[in-house]
């Protein structure tokens, strides 16, 4: 069963890396790239800090903080539990015509960094800021869905990757989310008293 699906994962990999062309490679890199969104993170602290104030603003950038170095550290220690070789590692798909356009090729990739970085980012921000921004949640899970996707354009991580990234990601994001909450009652329930 587990053969057959990543057999599969494998298929699907190698047609959805296979449609990429070298007019989109640059997008695709830039999108990949993880200084890249810099700017929204930026917009999104900006965001928070008019919707809730600073101090409010500085107990959500330690949740955050807090968010990203879980999410890092689960996503390498997933990696170095399972030890499946990333596709740009394998001769058999460099073979088959796999694109690999990376500037580098990490050694494992279950389950993709990007990916439940992004969600869980998507998922934190747009819950943080949905009673201000409605939308902006279905717009950050856009962006979230594109960054992952890029690791398949540049030949570094199966969909299965992705997927189970994007999964912990959300998950890892609403738990923070639900910290940051508890984080900020505790806050104002110290200065009111």
């Amino acid at each position: 069963m587990l053969e057959k699906l990543l057999q599969y994962d494998t298929e699907l990999f190698l047609y959805l890396n296979k449609l990429g062309s070298p007019t989109w490679d640059r997008l695709w890199l830039i999108i990949t790239a993880e200084f890249t969104f810099v700017p929204l993170y930026l917009v999104l602290l900006y965001l928070i800090y008019k919707s809730y104030g600073f101090k409010p603003m500085l107990i959500f950038v330690l949740t955050i903080a807090l968010m990203i170095t879980f999410t890092d550290q689960i996503t390498n220690l997933f990696k170095h539990t399972f030890q499946r070789p990333r596709p740009c590692r394998l001769d058999e798909l460099v073979n088959e015509g796999m694109r690999y356009i990376a500037p580098r090729c990490g050694r494992y990739g279950f389950f993709s960094g990007h990916a439940s970085n992004s969600m869980a980012a998507a998922v934190f921000g747009g819950l943080v800021l949905r009673k201000h921004y409605k939308k902006l949640i279905f717009i950050l899970l856009f962006w979230s869905f594109f960054v992952a996707y890029s690791r398949i354009y540049v030949g570094v991580h199966y969909p299965i990757d992705l997927f189970c990234g994007m999964i912990f990601g959300a998950l890892a994001g609403f738990g923070f989310y639900k910290l940051g909450l508890y984080f900020l009652r505790r806050f104002e329930k110290q200065n009111m008293s």
